[in-house]
């Protein structure tokens, strides 16, 4: 069987969830036993999202190898179970960089360099890429922004010249689109989305299938007008409606039949029905808590949800293993102070302080590390928050008052987080920090291995900066230990205080492996001790 190939656009706004549509598609299909992975390509220019503030572009994830994506590729693998790559996210940047870099080298034989064919070869070959491995039966592209968007329109050309050189029967072409409800007329308007399929048309592309966002019941009428207006079979158009989890999806898509109509366009016959007991499970447990915890995720970009989407997801899976509905407060660390801190955090049943860079809000991420540790409130620290935490500790239980890390403080007089070794020549911001899966080697006795239950593990890294060993000596004396490192370089992972209920810190980037039906350790552990803490404080 030849690879088969569909592609997911989006019309009408942003937002809509791609992404999710996509990733629910492949979970049907690789339910039903077909290999199959995801690739996201996004129209911006910059190479990749690494030097994007989350403001602009939400979370940045890390694969495995390395790769800087967008965090819909986080949505990938947590519905697939699957570890994506670099091969898995493509940006506008990459292609041009790869062209212009074959043009200086003099590949195009002294031919004028163009949007079509050069761009556009460049697109599909990635497009492609993939499916030529051999490793997988289908492949769902899902292209970023919306039709009509000036930046969209090579990749749409590329998907239009590919449905004329490649068979019908292994190329599919799925279109989400928007069908509001006017509260003031009551009624469904499908205007919006007849034109953003003719835009979709217009380029060329033809969409084998319509999927429209709504939050109301498409009726047969609905469905039966948008198939005629736009040029697709009778059937062919179904609904995306509001659901409680975005983990309902996959079933909602089986419901309307989405993977079906896909298979029967590629010829595919005779494959098993999906089983999805253990999504179920997982949504059975979510929708049903036996109880609940209040969380303060103290960060700098909290304004914006996307920021921290990883770490969000953790929280419900998480949540789900503990029959737990986990209540996330997000604190704006930039305005914490000593007259608010009490009003901020003291409510709630632990406190996590989360990743970031820069120097803005890090005194209140301070401040509620202080308050966690004297309070005996449970207390996890990602990357930044880690760091944090040591120097929180280098000055108010060793007596540093000085104490920073020299991203913010360069002269400080007690470095305790400093550059990397490997970091201190580089100049280039974008894809030169330590990025990727690294593994670290945990002690025996300590509450991280109680944790993971084994000695060695592997996470995900996105830093320049580290835990200074200079300082080691005098933090495991005064209480603070290093539980876990890496046992090449000696890095510094995981630290934890002992004396402490549930006090720990880590380097690495934990919320980028968690899956509903494999949620993330830490997370689980920091929702169970949540779960003791609130029921000793009402109790008390």
């Amino acid at each position: 069987m030849n690879t088969k190939y569909v592609f997911v656009t989006g019309g009408v706004a942003s937002s809509l969830g791609k992404g999710i549509l996509a990733a629910s598609l492949a979970k049907l299909l690789q339910a039903r036993g077909l290999r199959v992975t995801i690739q996201k390509f996004d129209p911006y220019i910059n190479i990749d999202p690494g030097t994007l503030n989350p403001y602009e572009h939400g979370e940045c994830y890390v694969t495995d190898d390395g790769a800087e994506t967008d965090l819909d590729l986080g949505h990938y693998e947590r519905f697939l179970g699957v570890h994506m790559s670099k091969a898995n996210n493509v940006t506008t940047g990459k292609i041009y960089y790869t062209v212009i870099n074959k043009e200086r080298e003099g590949a195009y034989l002294g031919k004028t360099v163009q949007i079509v064919p050069h761009i556009t070869d460049e697109i599909k070959r990635r497009m492609l890429l993939l499916g030529k491995t051999g490793k997988y039966d289908v492949v769902v592209t899902e292209i970023g922004g919306t039709v009509g968007d000036m930046e969209s329109q090579p990749f749409l050309e590329a998907i239009r010249q590919l449905q004329w050189e490649m068979p019908e029967d292994d190329l599919a072409s799925i279109h989400l689109t928007l069908v509001p409800y006017l509260s003031a007329a009551k009624e469904l308007k499908t205007k919006p989305t007849q034109h953003s399929v003719q835009m979709l048309q217009q380029a060329g592309v033809f969409p084998d299938v319509i999927v429209c966002r709504t939050e109301k019941e498409l009726t047969p009428e609905i469905r039966r007008k948008v198939a005629l207006f736009c040029n697709v079979k009778p059937g062919h158009v179904i609904q995306s409606i509001d659901a409680p989890s975005i983990y309902q999806v996959p079933l909602n898509m089986e419901n309307e039949g989405l993977d079906k109509m896909i298979l029967d366009h590629f010829g595919i016959k005779d494959l098993p029905d999906p089983d999805f007991s253990r999504l179920k499970a997982f949504l059975s447990k979510l929708y049903h808590p036996k109880y609940q915890v209040d969380i303060a995720l103290v960060g700098k970009y909290v304004e914006l949800q996307d920021a921290y989407k990883s770490i969000l997801e953790s929280f419900i899976h998480s949540g789900a293993a503990n029959e737990c509905k986990v209540n996330v407060h997000t604190v704006q660390s930039e305005y914490i102070d000593q007259s608010n801190i009490e009003d901020k955090i003291s409510g709630m049943d632990g406190i996590l302080v989360a990743p970031g860079f820069g120097e803005r809000g890090l005194e209140g991420k301070v401040l509620a590390i202080r308050y966690a540790r004297e309070h005996d409130i449970p207390f996890f620290g990602i990357c930044l928050g880690m760091q944090m935490c040591v120097v929180e500790f280098a000055r108010d239980v060793l007596g540093f008052a000085e104490a920073a890390s020299t991203e913010v403080n360069p002269a400080t007089p007690y470095p305790v987080i400093d550059l990397m070794e490997d970091q201190k020549s580089t100049t280039i911001k974008g894809g030169t920090m330590r990025l990727g899966a690294y593994d670290c080697v945990l002690d025996q006795d300590s509450m991280a291995y109680r944790i993971y239950g084994k000695d060695k593990i592997s996470e995900r890294h996105r830093h320049r900066y580290e835990f200074n060993s200079d300082y080691l000596g005098k933090m495991e004396a005064a209480g603070l230990k290093a539980t876990g490192r890496n046992p090449e370089t000696g890095l510094v992972e995981i630290v934890e205080i002992p004396s402490h209920p549930f006090f720990i810190g880590v380097q690495f980037h934990p919320e980028l492996k968690s899956t509903p039906e494999h949620p993330q350790p830490i997370f689980v552990a920091f929702v169970k001790a949540a779960m003791q803490y609130r029921e000793e404080n009402r109790s008390n």
